[in-house]
């Protein structure tokens, strides 16, 4: 792909013909950025993740413990992606993540019975006189969660990421004790046909391979890899906690977030010329001030996205560079959201 001249890096220019007719011609769109480039395997967001000393302490811990591992740190720091990180290296599968907010219940996490859709494909049947099987088979209206699918039996742990817990309802946090304390969960729906259907084949999040459950219930053999994120923005309560390993992440150093930013673009960072690695340190130095001094909420891929462009022929004006870099790099809270 060819790139851009320096007078004409932009793609979008503003301009629209006077009878709304745009003049066709082909558009030469820049590289994707390696972290949304959405194509490629997923497993990338674990393979650029780079632990501490302390988390890998604390993630083989709950490996050995078979607990949950409750991360909590500000917006933007890397909490989830340590999850991918631990399931790329260990081979646990595609990470079943299961993001929280105000509304979310723990069936949700466990299941979903589409009883509507089973209502009506009964009615088509019985409309039908061809239709030898007048009602439905059940397990094709149950799917699994991610939660409900983690706690499937297997040889192998499945990861499980419950992103942003702090934002659930106050009742979810101890729903979900039962279901780590007991390993298992019933689904009525299925435990009440238990005698003339013992064994039902249901859906799975995130794949087309059915999981057969037994008298309706679900009874895991091997503990879930389980990672629960927080901003911090709540206290949760002392049995939750006791049950849980905690880790608090802390905002990178310039030289952890140097490395982030190499392990990320190093395909990239040979258009910033020989003076790659200053350029990169400068642009972390001035994050971390911003982060530190003024107490600037900024998250890691700001800095990325910003590396990013500088690596692209933004052309030879300065001032729209600079202005480009402190649009990316505008704070996340306080009054210059606004």
């Amino acid at each position: 792909m060819s790139e851009q001249n320096n007078s004409d890096w932009m793609i979008f220019k503003g301009k629209t013909d006077p009878d709304g007719v745009a003049e066709k011609k082909e558009v030469v769109f820049p590289p994707t950025p390696p972290w949304r480039n959405f194509a490629e395997n997923k497993s990338r967001r674990g393979h650029t993740y780079r632990p501490t000393e302390e988390q890998i302490r604390l993630v083989n811990a709950a490996l050995y413990l078979r607990r949950p591992l409750l991360i909590t740190g500000k917006p933007g720091v890397g909490k989830s992606s340590l999850a991918y990180a631990v399931a790329e290296e260990l081979g646990l599968g595609e990470v079943l993540r299961w993001s929280i907010t105000s509304r979310t219940t723990l069936n949700d996490g466990l299941y979903r019975y589409d009883a509507i859709g089973r209502m009506q494909e009964v009615q088509i049947n019985l409309a039908d006189e061809t239709k030898k099987e007048k009602i439905p088979d059940i397990g094709n209206y149950v799917t699994l969660g991610p939660l409900g699918t983690a706690m499937l039996p297997a040889d192998k742990p499945r990861a499980l990421l419950i992103d942003e817990i702090d934002k659930s309802d106050i009742d979810l946090p101890n729903d979900l004790l039962n279901i780590f304390e007991e390993g298992e969960f019933e689904i009525p729906e299925l435990a009440r046909l238990a005698v003339t259907m013992p064994k039902v084949e249901v859906r799975r999040f995130l794949s087309s391979e059915p999981a057969e459950i037994e008298f309706g219930k679900v009874q895991c053999t091997t503990f879930p890899f389980v990672v629960m994120t927080s901003n911090g923005e709540r206290d949760f309560p002392a049995p939750f906690l006791r049950r849980c390993l905690r880790l608090n992440i802390d905002p990178p150093s310039v030289v952890e977030l140097t490395e982030i930013v190499k392990a990320h673009l190093s395909d990239h960072l040979k258009q910033l010329g020989a003076d790659a690695d200053e350029k990169i340190k400068s642009l972390a130095i001035d994050f971390v001030k911003s982060r530190d001094d003024r107490k600037e909420t900024l998250a890691n891929d700001q800095l990325l996205n910003a590396v990013f462009m500088l690596t692209r022929d933004l052309g030879p004006e300065t001032k729209n560079k600079e202005e480009l870099l402190k649009a990316i790099l505008r704070p996340l809270s306080g009054a210059d959201t606004q």
